[in-house]
């Protein structure tokens, strides 16, 4: 933008102001600094650019100085300088009221994009202004670390940093949602959650990623967040090693718990008797759980639980003999591995069921 793109309008009155502060030496008033901040802020939301802008003013007072010869120069670079410096301030104002505006909306729509609080129609077309189409179909990855971040967080930062310099342009959108990173991609397009899960495992230092699948509509999104919420969740409740998690991959989990009381019941009757063990059922109940983990082979269990394979062995015979079921027999198999799953979703036997 040239000069003459400069409107005078945003220099009205300056070159009266400069005249009358270096002819008698005073400072500007607060009126005239507030009269150069409230054009500053104008001039901003014009869309003009500062660095042009104080060009302009400083040009404005050149072409002054031939009626300023009489003035010292310090006077009137004092006064160039106390014009200006309001005149940027109100510029600056502008542009941090429009930058808190801008990430209030953008915090607003994340919200009722993340928890479906919104008409569907009107949030597809604040979509688009975040690059997203919603008519496509969109998946969703959550990375939990150990400590919070928001959206000022380093960790936030570098995975941004690592997505943009890898995939430029997609429409990709980057937040944070109750102290976890989301990344929300198009459905066809599980590299960017793969490199996702990669970078925000790093940037977190070892926390756990989960993926949703892909959906479509805005309320796809949601739906895709919620796989990967439950996902973390249940990497919690079993104490799940993997750091990246899909939700496709567990869907025997929602299954087995939909009927809570039908699971409760099964974990008392086939994993009751454990309790009448000489220090409760928990290390029985560990026991299975590290044989079923290991595939059912003796001495990898053993090594998990630091055990030698003879004490392994007795405690499935104790297991069998509590139990009536043995763990070892493909027929009892089911039941147990079925109970023990539900005992760690339920958090029995902390937890009464």
């Amino acid at each position: 933008m040239t000069r003459s793109a400069i409107p005078d309008e945003y220099l009205e009155g300056y070159a009266g102001i400069l005249a009358d502060v270096c002819a008698t030496g005073r400072r500007l008033t607060r009126n005239e600094l507030e009269s150069l901040r409230a054009r500053g802020e104008r001039a901003a939301e014009a869309g003009l650019g500062l660095r042009l802008l104080v060009r302009r003013h400083l040009s404005a007072a050149r072409e002054l100085s031939p009626a300023l010869s009489t003035v010292g120069a310090d006077r009137v670079l004092a006064a160039v300088e106390q014009a200006v410096d309001a005149f940027a301030e109100g510029y600056e104002r502008s542009q941090k009221l429009a930058v808190r505006q801008e990430e209030a909306a953008r915090r607003e729509f994340i919200d009722d994009l993340l928890y479906g609080r919104s008409d569907l129609g009107r949030l597809a077309e604040r979509a688009e202004r975040f690059g997203l189409i919603l008519s496509r179909a969109h998946a969703v990855a959550v990375a939990q670390g150990a400590t919070p971040v928001d959206d000022t967080h380093p960790a936030t930062r570098q995975v941004e940093s690592a997505l943009v310099a890898r995939f430029g342009e997609r429409r990709i959108l980057l937040t944070t949602k109750d102290g976890r990173l989301v990344c929300v991609a198009p459905g066809d397009q599980d590299d960017v959650l793969v490199y996702f899960a990669k970078q925000a495992h790093a940037a977190t230092d070892g926390g756990r990623v989960a993926l949703g699948r892909a959906h479509p509509g805005a309320g796809g999104v949601v739906h895709s967040y919620e796989e990967a919420l439950n996902a973390l969740d249940l990497a919690d409740r079993l104490e799940l090693e993997e750091p990246v998690l899909r939700s496709a991959d567990l869907l025997v989990y929602p299954v087995l718990t939909r009927d809570r009381q039908a699971m409760a019941d099964l974990v008392h009757n086939a994993l009751g008797p454990l309790q009448a063990a000489r220090g409760g059922a928990q290390p029985l109940l560990d026991t299975l759980t590290a044989y079923f983990d290991s595939g059912c082979i003796a001495a990898e269990a053993a090594r998990r639980l630091r055990l030698s394979v003879r004490a392994l062995t007795y405690r499935l015979e104790r297991i069998h003999k509590l139990t009536g079921t043995n763990p070892a027999d493909p027929v009892h198999r089911y039941t147990l591995q079925t109970a023990v799953i539900g005992a760690r979703l339920l958090g029995w036997p902390g937890n009464e069921v």
